[in-house]
């Protein structure tokens, strides 16, 4: 049977992000794709013009269907929008004892719009970071989880530490918003660091990075990787990516998601 990889995030019209960036990420691993959508975006490459989060009940009756008929091999949650749809996507995770959980705790958009209520951050400690066999923050998301500031890689380590006692088997501190000419990702098992380190590419158009990479981390997983191997490979698919990147609109491009078929 083909590796099944549920999607929990919201849409992007422009397709480079969220549920469209997670299929094509999935596409690219040749694994099969099923997707729950939480939120409707207005927005395109220059930024975010509105969200409009769908119904708690109609989040989990989407992935009530897909689950009880399909199943999934590996889930990514991306943008949960609101405290009530984190409840009611946790509860649909829970009954199905789904186990390779990747969580993309998407905050804030690259334009700094609001994709979390602010009284959702809570019930995402809670309520889904206790399912997470790994949670993949960029430094401001780090911060807004551990409540401190995440500014250097010392902090990054501390962070990592904090969040991994809320619960989630494994937390990868992404090293992009951090400052040096390397990316360093920093996994952290509960016991010991791995770094992840490559060059930063100077290419504007890195809509959809997060997305890309904890998409393809579930993919790898729904693959049979364990989870180290799991983030090289994906961190070596979004590399390629970014490299692959290209501008579209006026504003910040996608990701090249099929990079490796030319």
């Amino acid at each position: 049977m083909i590796p099944r990889v549920l999607t929990i995030a919201g849409s992007d019209p422009g397709g480079g992000a969220g549920i469209q960036g997670d299929l094509k990420t999935f596409g690219a691993f040749r694994v099969y794709g099923l997707s729950v959508i939480t939120a409707v975006t207005v927005q395109n490459t220059l930024g975010v013009r509105g969200v409009n989060p769908v119904a708690p009940r109609l989040v989990a009756a989407q992935a009530e269907a897909v689950l009880a008929d399909i199943g999934a091999d590996a889930v990514k949650i991306g943008m949960l929008a609101s405290s009530a749809i984190v409840k009611a996507a946790a509860g649909c995770l829970k009954k199905y004892a789904i186990k390779k959980i990747v969580l993309d705790p998407v905050m804030l958009a690259k334009d700094g719009s609001a994709l979390l209520a602010v009284n959702a951050v809570s019930a995402l400690i809670k309520e889904m970071l206790p399912l997470a066999l790994m949670v993949t923050p960029n430094a401001p998301e780090a911060a807004r989880l551990a409540g401190i500031k995440v500014e250097t890689r010392a902090d990054a380590r501390r962070a990592a530490k904090i969040i991994s006692g809320f619960g989630p088997r494994f937390v990868l501190v992404k090293g992009g918003h951090l400052p040096g000419k390397v990316c360093r990702d920093l996994l952290f098992d509960g016991r010991e660091f791995t770094e992840f380190s490559s060059p930063r590419l100077a290419t504007p158009n890195t809509h959809g990075t997060g997305c890309a990479l904890s998409a393809a981390i579930a993919a790898c997983l729904a693959l049979g990787l364990e989870p180290r191997a799991a983030v090289k490979e994906a961190g070596l698919y979004l590399a390629g990516a970014l490299r692959g990147s290209f501008s579209l609109g006026g504003g910040c491009g996608p990701l090249n998601h099929f990079w490796r078929r030319g």
